[in-house]
């Protein structure tokens, strides 16, 4: 049941695009070269905005070809221009597979400025272009001498781009330049051994010119002695050095030490961006043996390298650090953040080798989520970090008061390390409209066109995650192993909807066999468990039920029922609204009330004559009892009636924010609940339009002028706010919804086509291989440990791409908008 599904989309060729400016770009921002564009073919602007409240310098954008619409081939001669002056850009291979796939461009902010980055098609540009050399990348190695055990006698060195040392190869053979591949920035360079110590050594640079290319020339000893340029000015000895990784054993670090083969391979070398890559064939650890993949890159301007590790086969962990050394002090980040901010350990002090009062302050940076343990051995002060999908990726860093313009004490190192973590936690708010997509978007909207967009995100979800969202198969956006999800559940309803207008047969045994490979012989959910009164859990339960209503089965009955007996088990605050989860106490969100309430009046609906619906009811004036904001009209995002909760204001119980995605859960709740509500029976219809009536009048006050609407709705000129798509899309919904069931006038119907219009204007990016994605989602924005609620928090949650949250409602938006539009089945 997991093979690939694909839908042919028509072809959108390089010379068939057709550049459409956006009515919301803002005027563009100075730059650097100026090169004529007579021969340029604009390919696509990029708003881009800076979330913090500091200067950015050469802040790193990637700009992959896919997004921008282009095979590698028609992207190759791309160039980059703000205010029509090129700025520094250059073409990389990011993936480490040997064939450019990003554009990459580096741009100078001011403090929350917004520029406008235009892309060109420009090979005359390309060429005229030159850079200064702020990054670098190398390995080099003897020939034209000879082996003498594990010693190399004679030769002079070589530059390569691989190489995969001798089996007598060892530490001191003296046949690698510095012992290893380096990298550098015009801040600082790294070296790594190549040998079973795996050691990270730094070069500090007095410097800004590139520098590796002259170091070791005449042996080992010359770049432990202050040259021009700077030295080696760290003892690494037997530890993890300055942000190498390993594995932690329980009581100590085991190195990558017991490898059978290493390769070393420089995959990017150029002005802005370098990177190295290096294979550890057959490491022999935790009684496995394993390849582990090291990429390791460095931008201009900067002293971060950023590490991705893949291994071969799970670890329970793999551990990064930093040497440990006398007078030194040890800093933490801080840990009270939500798991998917940066974070950081850190280590400051005399432990430079240039002089014996230098200051030298190192680094690694994680995602507060992976940490599992921070502690130390002997050698070294030790990140015991998890990885997810055999992957894990971190930054290292150093900072040498020896530099230029240097760091020079703790506080400056720890204001330092802030703003690191802060730009790698809040990454660049980017609105991207290319000329390939603005092509597809060229015909007006009608109910097919609306249609059709469904249809083409619902295709390229089938490619992507849709079939693998079955028991056994892989979440690949959380990266894990499927659950029974609301997210699984909220997909496949969307695709259900989809259907009933456009009939698929093979697609609807799809959403089939995922759901029900759930469902045990005996009636029990696998990857569920009643005992955790976990809220979203219902959610799959509306498909299940819909699956059940076209094919009953026993089990499916029987699962059914359990879902039910959660739901009168489900613990409730004292005036009757259900908990979030067993694990976030006497808590009411917003989320919830979609997760739980159209299941529950789905299945009293089916299966109980409705006797529950006034239940069901309850749960929504209750809401807006509770949550709902007299002043604006927007609910607040959630409510604990014990008001213990960090978030929770001490007198109302209220979190602070009114956040998008939560207050559109409430308003598809709203809209699907009535389906389950008979129409005569108005006494508990009403008070679920008169919510309706209210939202739509408030929503529409806070609409952007896109159609689309803020990540926090009523702060649309704070710095780091952005238009956000799972919100949008589920008003989208909401509206055309509504309208189609009666419940808004229809003087809400430009509302609704400017909503429609506004997601795919904002968030659809056509891409080369014909499938489509939906970007801008904030991945999530709950209220559970380190998720303190302020705006703060809710910037530092990921913003991702092809997330069910807005996928689901996207295409259920679609459908509704189609019906809108006078949509006929055949």
């Amino acid at each position: 049941m997991n093979k690939r599904i694909s839908l042919t989309l028509p072809i959108v060729t390089l010379s068939s695009l057709l550049f459409a400016c956006s009515p919301q770009q803002p005027p563009e921002a100075a730059s650097h070269q100026s090169v004529s564009q007579a021969t340029a073919t604009q390919i696509a602007t990029i708003e881009i905005a800076n979330p913090s409240e500091f200067v950015r310098t050469q802040q790193p954008l990637y700009l992959s070809y896919h997004d921008l619409g282009l095979t590698a081939e028609q992207a190759k001669t791309l160039v980059a221009r703000v205010n029509n002056n090129l700025v520094p850009s250059q073409h990389i291979d990011r993936s480490g597979d040997g064939n450019n796939d990003t554009l990459f461009v580096a741009l100078d902010f001011a403090a929350a400025e917004r520029i406008a980055l235009s892309i060109f098609d420009d090979a005359t540009a390309l060429t005229q272009s030159n850079w200064p050399l702020q990054t670098q990348a190398e390995i080099s190695h003897k020939i034209g001498g000879e082996w003498q055990n594990a010693q190399y006698i004679g030769g002079t060195f070589q530059n390569v781009q691989t190489l995969t040392p001798p089996a007598q190869y060892t530490d001191h053979s003296e046949w690698i330049r510095y012992e290893g591949p380096g990298i550098e920035s015009d801040k600082v360079g790294y070296r790594f051994y190549l040998d079973w110590r795996n050691g990270f050594d730094i070069f500090g640079k007095k410097i800004s010119n590139m520098v590796l290319q002259q170091v070791g020339l005449d042996g080992y000893k010359s770049y432990h002695e202050m040259a021009n340029w700077g030295m080696d000015i760290l003892k690494v000895g037997k530890s993890l050095g300055a942000g190498g990784y390993g594995y932690w054993d329980g009581q100590q670090v085991q190195l990558v030490s017991k490898v059978g083969q290493h390769t070393a391979t420089v995959t990017n070398n150029g002005p802005l961006y370098s990177a190295l890559q290096i294979n550890y064939q057959d490491w022999q650890i935790a009684d496995k043996t394993l390849t582990l993949t090291a990429d390791l890159s460095m931008t201009a301007g900067s002293r971060l390298v950023y590490t991705r590790l893949h291994i071969s086969d799970t670890l329970d962990n793999i551990a990064v650090g930093l040497v440990k050394l006398p007078d030194t002090k040890v800093i933490q980040g801080n840990i009270e953040i939500t798991g998917h901010a940066w974070t950081y350990l850190a280590t400051w002090g005399n432990q430079s080798l240039s002089a014996p009062d230098s200051k030298l302050g190192m680094a690694v940076l994680f995602k507060r989520g992976t940490l599992l343990e921070q502690t130390s051995d002997e050698n070294s002060h030790v990140a015991v970090l998890q990885p997810a999908a055999k992957t894990l990726e971190y930054y290292f860093l150093a900072a040498w008061d020896g530099e230029a313009n240097g760091i020079t004490t703790e506080a400056e190192f720890i204001a330092y390390l802030e703003q690191q973590v802060e730009a790698l936690t809040l990454t660049p708010r980017m609105r991207y409209n290319t000329a390939a997509t603005q092509a597809a978007l060229a015909q007006p909207l009608t109910a097919e066109r609306a249609l059709y967009w469904g249809e083409q995100l619902a295709a390229s979800e089938m490619t992507r995650q849709t079939p693998y969202y079955a028991y056994g198969g892989w979440d690949f956006e959380r990266r894990r192993p499927a659950t029974f999800e609301y997210t699984t559940g909220l997909l496949l309803q969307a695709y259900d909807d989809l259907l009933q207008l456009k009939p698929n047969p093979e697609w609807q045994q799809m959403i089939s066999d995922v759901v029900n490979s759930f469902v045990t012989e005996d009636g029990n959910i696998r990857t569920y468990d009643i005992n955790k009164y976990n809220i979203d859990s219902l959610n799959t339960g509306n498909m299940l039920l819909r699956d059940y209503l076209r094919n009953p089965t026993e089990k499916a009955r029987k699962a059914l029922a359990l879902l039910r007996r959660q739901v009168a088990e489900h613990p409730r605050t004292s005036g009757g609204a259900f908990w979030h989860k067993k694990i976030y106490p006497h808590q009411l969100w917003l989320d919830g009330v979609y997760m739980g309430m159209p299941f529950y009046a789905f299945y009293t609906s089916e299966f109980e004559n409705g006797a529950d619906l006034a239940e069901v009811v309850k749960e929504f004036t209750l809401t807006r009892e509770l949550l709902r904001d007299p002043k604006t009209g927007l609910y607040f995002h959630a409510w604990d009636e014990s008001k213990q909760k960090g978030w929770a204001d001490k007198d109302t119980g209220l979190s602070p924010h009114f956040w998008s995605r939560g207050q559109g859960w409430l308003t598809m709740a709203l809209v699907d609940v009535l389906d389950f509500i008979p129409v005569e029976n108005t006494e508990l219809r009403a008070p679920l339009l008169q919510m309706i009536s209210e939202l739509a009048e408030t929503l529409t006050h806070y609409q952007h002028t896109s159609g689309t609407w803020y990540q926090i709705l009523d702060m649309p000129k704070a710095p780091g706010n952005y238009l956000e798509s799972s919100g949008s899309a589920m008003y989208a919904y909401f509206f055309a919804k509504a309208l189609n069931k009666g419940y808004l006038p229809a003087n809400y119907q430009d509302t609704a086509i400017k909503a429609f219009n506004g997601l795919l204007q904002e968030f659809i990016l056509v891409h080369p291989d014909n499938t489509i994605s939906l970007i801008n989602t904030v991945q999530v924005a709950g209220l559970g440990f380190g998720r303190d609620g302020s705006y703060q928090y809710y910037m530092s949650e990921p913003l991702f791409r092809n997330d069910a949250k807005a996928n689901g409602p996207f295409i259920m938006a679609a459908t509704e908008m189609a019906k809108l539009l006078g949509y006929q089945v055949p």
